[in-house]
């Protein structure tokens, strides 16, 4: 679970992210990153939410799908910069997929995101 604070609750926050934050897609999930220097708050904790269409499943699955996600962001908290904005949005296969798939998928996506930029690439 992730702790009260790092909740993305506002809606105005995951349309902030998913429409100007970097983005990596992965067979499994999708993550929308928007860096300190980009977002609103600089100075406050970094803010995570999770997006699980009913295409991923019925409610069951989904929940299943949100409850992996969050416990796999857990111990990635300390490497997002503060005031960070980050959605992780799960694809139909996260429904189905093991939870070392998942978690390498959200892994690969989170390096690919906080790598410092290489040239021509926002």
């Amino acid at each position: 679970m992730l702790p009260s604070g790092n909740r993305m609750r506002r809606r105005d926050d995951f349309t902030l992210a998913v429409r100007r934050g970097r983005r990596a897609g992965r067979p499994t999930v999708v993550v929308h990153l928007l860096r300190p220097d980009e977002a609103p708050a600089a100075d406050a904790p970094p803010l995570v939410g999770f997006i699980v269409a009913r295409t991923v499943g019925n409610a069951v699955v989904r929940n299943r799908a949100r409850r992996r996600l969050r416990h796999l962001m857990r111990p990635h908290l300390d490497l997002l910069p503060a005031g960070s904005l980050l959605v992780v949005r799960a694809n139909p296969r996260a429904g189905t997929a093991r939870p070392d798939e998942l978690a390498a998928d959200l892994e690969s996506a989170l390096g690919r995101l906080l790598r410092p930029a290489s040239k021509g690439r926002r």
